[in-house]
């Protein structure tokens, strides 16, 4: 059985036995581990990919999707140490508006960093990094302090931050910006919005938090989003779309359209 349909076999199991027509139930780790072998299936190495591939990666099966209530979806969280959620919250879908304008940066990013980056993730993080587009985009100073953070959170259990930065403006206001990195067929979701800001707020509580995902479009074009939590629901303050681009092409009479611009 491929990955996909392995997963999906387990996960659906692993519904059906706990769904009673409520909007949310918890069940723990080492359920995978009994219903795989009811189920005759190999399980993977990393058992937690299973679980990592329905919160960001892939969508949960049609057969859960459908018992959601009109303009609801299931999400999974975390529910503490080796326990998780099902979850229905009101439908969120983040993605890039096609109406808003490319705004034209000069490409800072070292060619042999362009030349050797692993991963559309990796090559994300290390553009937005050398580009300073989080400074360019939240108009503040910051700093990349750590990248690829796994830590605990309480109520939560263990998580990763794609990359965390801190920086500060110039009222001397201090910031911490979690970073989530999407490429491929990475989604925008409201589990990496709630354990990342959940996580700053615990970690860095004299800081404000500004949570922000960045996304690659086509043409090369990179989409930056602000996000908050509100009411339980992942909101959209800011999106912003930049495309890197050597600094001769870009045309004065593009340099006198971004001054008309609001900041």
């Amino acid at each position: 059985m491929s990955k996909p349909n392995r997963y999906q076999a387990i996960i659906e199991k692993i519904f059906t036995t706990h769904f009673d027509e409520s909007t949310e139930f918890e069940f723990d780790r080492d359920e995978l581990i009994a219903v795989a072998a009811e189920l005759n299936i190999d399980l993977p190495k990393n058992l937690g990919d299973l679980i990592y591939s329905f919160r960001y990666r892939n969508e949960l099966p049609e057969s859960i999707t459908s018992t959601a209530t009109n303009d609801r979806e299931w999400i999974i969280e975390g529910a503490g140490r080796a326990k998780y959620r099902f979850k229905q919250v009101r439908l969120s879908k983040i993605e890039p508006r096609p109406e808003l304008i490319t705004i034209k940066i000069p490409d800072s990013t070292p060619e042999i960093i362009s030349a050797y980056a692993l991963s559309d993730e990796q090559a994300l993080l290390a553009v937005v990094r050398y580009n300073r587009l989080i400074d360019v985009f939240l108009g503040i100073t910051a700093y990349s302090l750590q990248n690829h953070l796994r830590t605990t959170v309480k109520d939560v259990g263990q998580i990763e931050i794609d990359e965390i930065y801190v920086g500060l403006d110039r009222q001397g206001r201090q910031f911490v910006v979690p970073v989530q990195a999407k490429g491929g067929s990475d989604k925008h979701g409201i589990v990496q919005s709630q354990q990342d800001i959940a996580c700053c707020e615990q970690k860095f509580p004299g800081l404000i938090c500004r949570a922000v995902s960045a996304q690659f479009m086509n043409e090369e074009i990179i989409a930056l989003f602000e996000l908050t939590l509100f009411d339980g629901e992942v909101k959209v303050i800011d999106e912003k779309h930049y495309k890197l681009v050597p600094s001769v092409s870009i045309t004065d009479e593009e340099l006198q359209r971004y001054s008309t611009l609001p900041e």
